[in-house]
């Protein structure tokens, strides 16, 4: 493990794995195929070896960003793909199979529980529990449970898993724990910490953070047991078996499915990380600032934030995090406010669909991420008809109650 602070390991990353010229970054390989003096060294690299031979499976460029993301989750290796959707879409369908049963939160992004429902049209078997409930997620085990997964904070009902209960829980039982990591980011709380066996980060968000470029990651923390996994083909159960998760979802999401992450954006994402702690802090305090101002506020009905002691799961929050709350809230506005008219007259706030963005976002959730959900299902899950999903960024505060305030006072 390196032995730096976070910052400090992420700065200095690209230059310790080795560049050319005193450069500090890791330079940019564009190129589609690579070239071998040898053909016995082509061969090798496709039986195993570690290389380059097609970028569709990586490049150089991507590899430095594994390597970074994997010290920042104190793992072990990691797979980068062109979205987060396109990284947890290759890890379920690489490891699990028709039959398998899977235990997943049912508070979970709106995308990922469409991706479930293919899941299921396929035969694997799945089971939604209430994940803040350790008791409901052993309840679901049944003899055909391969997996375990669930979102860190939940989007956009900032719910927070029993992490560390379910971690425990999974290596007791010999379950593969797979944790959608994207809205706490590695710097807030490393998967290893709650022995997540793999991590899923959109870099997308918080780690890239700029608005700017795509991407996603897989990674190992090293604490599963892979010769213990059935689905792992037989011609990956080779070299070391803490590879061979990696391996399957390296060949099968990568080279088979095509989800492949250019140099070009991987190299834009590997800058934007490094200043990520700054920024997660930054937004963390000001999440903090604005959900209190908003709950003071005559014209909100409801504001939901796990820095607010209201929260169910503040204490744990707080513990898991280190008093820091991540940049996601979720705010109800009373309901004799139109709230088209009011998002309108936001000046500050950007009408946006994204999250972890250095700037403060917003949208309406029922008229949108939620729309096709239909209104008996918004009911069911307690969804608002006024319900706003709020990411803030690192503007100042002043900036963003003032913002707020104005627009509620002509609403």
């Amino acid at each position: 493990m390196d032995e730096n602070g976070f910052i400090t390991s992420t700065l200095h990353s690209d230059r310790r794995l080795g560049t050319q010229y005193g450069a500090i970054h890791q330079p940019l390989h564009p190129s589609t195929e690579f070239g071998f003096q040898d053909a016995r060294e082509l061969a090798a690299v496709f039986q195993g070896k570690s290389g380059f031979t097609y970028s569709r499976q990586g490049t150089p460029t991507t590899a430095a960003l594994e390597a970074k993301i994997t010290r920042m989750e104190k793992g072990v290796g990691s797979v980068s793909f062109a979205t987060g959707m396109a990284a947890l879409t290759a890890t379920l369908f690489t490891l699990l199979r028709q039959g398998d049963h899977l235990i997943a939160s049912k508070y979970l992004f709106g995308n990922t529980n469409s991706l479930l429902g293919t899941l299921r049209d396929l035969g694997v078997q799945t089971t939604l529990v209430d994940a803040t409930d350790l008791a409901q997620v052993q309840a679901a085990r049944q003899p055909n449970t391969r997996m375990v997964f669930l979102e860190t904070i939940a989007n956009p009902g900032t719910q927070v898993a029993d992490l560390q209960g379910v971690g425990q829980w999974c290596q007791d039982e010999g379950l593969l724990y797979v944790v959608d990591a994207t809205l706490s980011s590695p710097y807030l709380l490393p998967g290893r910490e709650f022995k997540a066996s793999l991590v899923i980060n959109s870099l997308s968000k918080h780690i890239g953070g700029h608005g700017n470029a795509l991407g996603g990651m897989v990674t190992d923390t090293g604490l599963f047991d892979w010769t213990t996994y059935p689905n792992i083909a037989q011609v990956y159960r080779n070299g070391n078996p803490q590879n061979w998760g990696l391996v399957q979802i390296r060949k099968k999401g990568l080279r088979d499915m095509g989800g492949t992450l250019s140099s070009d954006v991987a190299h834009r994402l590997a800058v934007g990380s490094e200043t990520l702690p700054l920024r997660m802090e930054r937004i963390c305090a000001n999440a903090l600032a604005l959900a209190r101002h908003l709950k003071a506020h005559p014209k909100v009905k409801h504001v939901r934030y796990p820095g607010l002691e209201d929260h169910p799961q503040h204490e744990r929050t707080a513990h898991l995090f280190g008093n820091r709350f991540g940049g996601l809230m979720s705010v109800v506005l009373e309901d004799k406010i139109e709230i088209f008219d009011f998002l309108n007259r936001l000046k500050v706030f950007v009408l946006a669909t994204h999250l972890g963005d250095n700037r403060s976002l917003v949208l309406p959730v029922a008229h949108t991420i939620y729309y096709e959900m239909g209104a008996e299902q918004r009911a069911l899950m307690g969804i608002a008809d006024n319900q706003l999903r709020i990411s803030v960024g690192i503007e100042e505060i002043v900036d963003l109650t003032t913002d707020f305030d104005q627009a509620l006072a002509q609403s």
